[in-house]
């Protein structure tokens, strides 16, 4: 089969897509959000149900809140593993719990609940009363934010090694000195139909970067200098995962999300550059992130809960996803393809567990990106051998994830447990724990006494006990894809990296709905017959987020960072290794406007 242009296969991918989801999409036309109740055959546009919604950023302060709310027991209707949410989403599951809080016995607690609910109803209402029909529609800006950072020391910013400084920030770049972002989003709605634009301008100072001798080993680490019995090499200062130097000074700028999208029968389908974030975790998703910059992809996502009589009986409610986009930064195969998928169930209220599925495949002198390599990819089920992977019937890197939250019986409303996990080539992590990638947590909604703390605790670990977690060789890297799991340089996996382990904790004081003080440490640990001599991080840090007014936000971080690794600066290790002291110090302004636009 001769390969598509770009467009033909984006077009032809979503149409095989719909092809394959006939029957859902038939019976979510006939079921509405959330409890199945029955909806019209036909809805008019004007309808707040079948108007469009935007996502809310997935850091966006609302998350939080909302698990705050979910762990007081006032929310449960919340996918937690599946974010982002759009506003309107995020306001059927308010007005569930507003329907809680009028029934709620008065507390602490309860006043608490009250509190977080009443600035999130303010500040994510549903678009529902925006212009709609032909040639009408609304406008607003949703935010504009200015971000100061400056660092000292020698910072690491490669997640596929040694580690990251600055963690979770969207693969934003940033080096010794004082590195700077300014930019703006918003949104335009017509109907069913909504165009959402987040841009920004961002500056970083020139830096060392890796020697020749570090690159050159961690490219023999990877496999990546001579790749698959060719002659041909591949320089390490090619590799968008190696930070080989010396590194220019950055100014540029970029779109952190920018996509299309139209709402039917409780779908959002898109077509952009947007966020995405699968597991229940705080610190990370082992399945994806924002770890990394954001990919353009074509997605399908049921964002209210779906309700099937007699099936949703044992399942509860649930939601699925798909995304299928390329991934850049790869020197081979260059311009491989990735496709998600995932769907969580909910079958209580104080449980959800979801299964998620990524597969990496193609890419040029390899493997031609078509719609029959797209096929094989998605229903291939068995590990093919040598042969096949190194030829264009290459199936693809195949990785799957397991997470669940529950909320523990006789602590409801105090304590949450929750896992996420990871596998390369097996069907769950649940069927092959002993090969998979592991981030539990505990989060406890409210201390005794003090009902405005609340703390949460997560370890992490890519480093299985078993053969195949061997020269970081198995979890986010596979034979073919050697930079599989990364976009343009960065994991947008779980930062812990390629055998791993550590963990996060957080103790967060609530000044209100959304001001918080709050005391976070990190710590991360690289095995030794991964990263020769090994690498160990720990990190502390300390946050205070205030309203100066409703409209706008102060922001300020510090950090204070000592991290080891022997093969530091000349790729032999060197023993005992030099400690590196870096500081962080993040001031961000955002002004929220609340003014609409009608067109």
């Amino acid at each position: 089969m001769a390969p598509f242009s770009p467009l033909q296969r984006a077009v032809l991918l979503a149409g095989l897509f719909a092809a394959l989801t006939p029957r859902l999409v038939a019976q979510t036309a006939a079921t509405a959000q959330g409890g199945g109740r029955a909806g019209p055959a036909a809805a008019s546009d004007c309808e707040p149900d079948v108007l469009d919604s935007p996502y809310i950023p997935v850091d966006n302060w609302v998350y939080p809140a909302v698990w705050r709310l979910y762990g007081l027991g006032f929310v449960d209707s919340a996918f937690l593993g599946m974010r982002p949410w759009t506003r309107a989403s995020l306001g059927h599951m308010l007005e569930i719990a507003e329907t809680r809080l009028e029934d709620a016995d008065p507390g602490p607690a309860t006043d608490e609940a009250k509190r977080i609910d009443a600035v999130l109803s303010k500040e994510v209402t549903p678009d529902t009363q925006a212009a709609c029909g032909s040639g009408h529609g609304t406008a607003q800006i949703e935010s504009s934010y200015t971000v100061f950072r400056g660092i000292s020391g020698t910072p690491l910013r490669d997640s596929f090694h040694l580690g990251q400084t600055v963690i979770n920030d969207f693969g934003r770049p940033y080096a010794n000195g004082l590195d700077s972002y300014t930019g703006a989003s918003g949104y335009a709605i017509a109907g069913r139909f909504l165009l959402y634009a987040r841009g920004e301008l961002q500056s970083a100072p020139s830096a060392a970067g890796y020697s020749t001798g570090l690159a050159s080993e961690l490219a023999a680490v990877d496999g990546t200098t001579y790749y698959l019995n060719t002659t041909v090499p591949i320089a390490p200062n090619g590799q968008a995962t190696i930070p080989f130097g010396p590194l220019s000074s950055i100014v540029n700028g970029r779109w952190m999300e920018a996509y299309i999208s139209g709402h039917f029968f409780n779908h959002e389908v898109s077509f952009g550059k947007q966020d995405d974030w699968l597991g229940p975790g705080l610190g990370a998703g082992m399945a994806y992130s924002n770890n990394a910059e954001n990919i353009y992809s074509f997605r399908i996502n049921r964002i209210e809960p779906l309700h099937v009589p007699g099936l949703s009986y044992i399942t509860g409610p649930f939601r699925y996803e798909f995304l299928v986009g390329p991934l850049k930064g790869h020197v081979y195969p260059i311009d491989p393809w990735m496709h998600v998928e995932k769907i969580s169930f909910r079958p209580t209220e104080n449980l959800e567990f979801g299964f998620q599925r990524t597969a990496i495949w193609g890419g040029k002198d390899h493997e031609p990106i078509t719609l029959h390599t797209f096929l094989r990819s998605f229903f291939s089920t068995s590990a093919p051998n040598g042969a096949v992977k190194n030829s264009p019937q290459d199936p693809g890197a195949r990785f799957a994830a397991f997470d669940f939250s529950y909320r523990l019986p006789f602590v409801r409303n105090w304590l949450t447990l929750y896992s996420d996990s990871d596998v390369h080539d097996d069907i769950s992590p649940a069927d092959a724990p002993r090969r998979s990638s592991w981030r539990p947590g505990i989060y406890l909604s409210h201390v005794p006494g003090i009902p405005r703390l609340d703390a949460r605790m997560e370890g992490v670990s890519t480093d299985p006990p078993n053969s195949s977690s061997n020269g970081g060789h198995f979890m986010y890297w596979e034979s073919i894809q050697r930079q599989a799991y990364t976009n343009s340089g960065q994991l947008f996996g779980d930062w812990i990296g390629r055998e791993g382990k550590g963990g996060q904790a957080w103790v967060t004081y609530h000044l209100s709905g959304n001001e918080w003080i709050e005391v976070g440490v990190r710590n991360q640990k690289t095995a030794k017959d991964f990263i020769p001599g090994g690498t160990t991080l720990n990190d502390i840090h300390a946050q205070v987020v205030k309203r100066i007014s409703r409209d706008f936000e102060v922001n300020g971080n510090f950090a204070h960072q000592q991290w080891k690794a022997p093969i530091y600066p000349t790729g032999v290790p060197v023993y005992p290794a030099n400690q590196h002291d870096v500081t962080t110090t993040t001031i961000q302004l955002t002004w929220y406007p609340q003014r609409k636009v009608n067109f």
